[in-house]
């Protein structure tokens, strides 16, 4: 799964990577996201809009919006047979920006924070779902999840899932909602190469998310 990453990139170093035509956020460094906070996201509505989604998806058509707190994630082998993420991942799909995220690597009774990046340390994108929901009062609420897959050679050492990161060149292609060929698209959900990954173990200050300094990404 994924449940905790990090966004401290620049604007700058973000617009380099995405191509973005509008926006309506202010991106400021986060080290510790959790489920249920606001994640910065790019989504095409016609143009390539980057705003912020509510971490854990709430489908459309459900009447309890507290399912959102357990659907931070989709499972990339099951996401065309789930109600909830079937029609997300043809029509609504989008990117969830990060610069690293954190997996728990089990030793013994311990489980040991670690702190996944890329090499070069560039932003990249988790492939991720999105949805709205209208709540009682006509308020309407933009939620997204994240799709996870098996291990790369290096997460499998730490756990045994990992976030899907979309390789540039199926970048364009999973932003398009006239794109709906569920099979390749499926297939664009696999392991990011291994050798282009680093990590390290980092202190149980990022256990807390209330804790959100550049303390939680320093090295053990």
């Amino acid at each position: 799964m994924c449940g905790r990453f990090s966004l401290k990139s620049t604007m700058q170093a973000i617009e380099a990577e995405f191509s973005i035509d509008r926006s309506d956020i202010v991106i400021e460094p986060r080290y510790n996201i959790a489920p249920t906070q606001n994640v910065a996201v790019i989504f095409n509505n016609g143009q390539n809009y980057q705003t912020f989604f509510k971490w854990g998806l709430i489908p459309s058509w459900t009447k309890d919006p507290t399912i959102g707190n357990r659907m931070i994630n989709a499972r990339a082998e099951t996401i065309s047979e789930k109600p909830s993420f079937k029609t997300a991942l043809k029509k609504r799909r989008c990117l969830i920006l990060a610069d690293g995220f954190y997996e728990w690597k089990r030793i013994k009774d311990a489980k040991i924070p670690t702190y996944i990046f890329l090499n070069n340390q560039k932003p990249f994108a988790f492939a991720g779902l999105w949805d709205n929901w209208k709540s009682p009062e006509g308020k309407i609420i933009y939620t997204c999840a994240i799709i996870t897959t098996i291990p790369n050679e290096l997460i499998a050492s730490i756990h045994n899932r990992m976030p899907v990161i979309l390789q540039k060149q199926f970048i364009d292609l999973w932003l398009d909602p006239s794109y709906q060929n569920e099979t390749e698209l499926s297939n664009i959900l696999k392991p990011y190469p291994h050798e282009e990954m680093a990590a390290y173990e980092v202190s149980k200050l990022v256990n807390s998310p209330q804790n959100d300094t550049p303390a939680c990404i320093d090295r053990v």
